[in-house]
């Protein structure tokens, strides 16, 4: 299994990818546990209410930090606004102008303002002993663009995959929007791999309170089955391009990294093209080999699955037809 080999070499290889979780509220990234053993985790978020224990998750080492992460290197505290949602909380006021349109405006009610600890990034790599960051997380509510940007060059040149989570609607005030974080990106080394559109319904609440008093007990949650959701955030993920890669100063080191996140997000074209640009930059080493015949093994057993349920899937199609489906 690519997983499998993917663990392998990695723990061969005695590397250990570096993932920052910036605003860890919930659990980390599900798309990280196929390199969880391997990895070191360091998750940030100052609203601890939906912080769980990660000590035991199976990551070669873990630590979560109660500290907001800000671009502010002058500030060493920052204001933070709690939220009725955990998830709503951020160092940027909400826009109750905008937030007014949408259903889900409850959640980002204000019920407490706090000054909190901050630090920049780039003192959190400093404290946490990590040399490098292979793959950020950002979900701060609408800072994720300018914290990423914060980072000393160095450090934000060697990034090698970014999932960020920005806005589509003016949920806080001055937030960093999709359209910012994919231009800056993309301009700069990195391609969208992935992404996610989530919705909120948009009604005024009042005007639902005005017009459906039998709905029972303000059940709002009823509301999102009568009326579709509109495209209000997305979660996108970008990886470094191979021409990126080429242009700089990246070692073999950081190709099988890449190679291994592009298999964890089943990316496996972009993976197989790693393998052989690998084996183009640094000779025709047995990693190399790895890498492509790895990727190559898991393209032929996705083909033959296909294959052998092919006639299966005609006779479920006829099957439908018959009962008019």
């Amino acid at each position: 299994m690519a997983n499998e080999s993917v663990r392998t070499l990695l723990s061969d290889q005695g590397i250990h990818p570096v993932l920052i979780d910036v605003g860890a509220s919930g659990t980390p990234p599900a798309v990280w546990n196929t390199i969880r053993n391997n990895s070191i985790y360091v998750g940030f978020d100052p609203d601890l209410r939906e912080i769980r224990d990660i000590q035991n998750s199976g990551y070669y080492k873990a630590t979560i930090i109660n500290e907001a992460i800000t671009d502010d290197a002058s500030n060493g505290e920052v204001r933070f606004y709690l939220t009725q949602s955990p998830y709503c909380s951020s160092t940027l006021k909400p826009d109750t102008q905008s937030l007014e349109n949408y259903l889900f405006s409850d959640l980002f009610t204000v019920e407490n303002e706090s000054s909190v600890k901050a630090i920049t990034l780039n003192e959190a790599v400093q404290r946490v002993g990590v040399s490098s960051i292979d793959w950020l997380k950002l979900d701060t509510q609408g800072t994720d663009l300018r914290i990423f940007t914060s980072l000393d060059e160095k450090t934000r040149r060697h990034v090698l995959a970014i999932d960020i989570e920005p806005g589509l609607i003016d949920a806080y005030i001055g937030e960093d929007l999709f359209v910012d974080v994919h231009r800056e990106l993309t301009q700069n080394g990195f391609w969208l791999s992935n992404l996610n559109v989530e919705g909120a319904v948009r009604v005024r609440r009042s005007s639902i309170r005005d017009t459906l008093p039998f709905l029972p007990d303000k059940n709002y949650s009823l509301i999102s089955k009568a009326i579709r959701t509109s495209p209000s955030w997305c979660e996108a993920r970008y990886f470094r391009s191979l021409q990126f890669l080429a242009q700089n100063d990246f070692t073999a080191r950081d190709y099988i990294v890449l190679w291994a996140f592009a298999l964890a997000d089943n990316q496996y074209g972009f993976a197989l093209d790693i393998g052989i640009e690998c084996q183009k930059r640094f000779g025709q080493d047995p990693i190399g080999n790895i890498l492509k015949t790895t990727v190559i093994s898991q393209i032929e057993r996705v083909i033959k699955r296909e294959s052998l349920l092919k006639p299966f899937k005609k006779v479920v199609r006829a099957a439908l037809r018959q009962f008019g489906r």
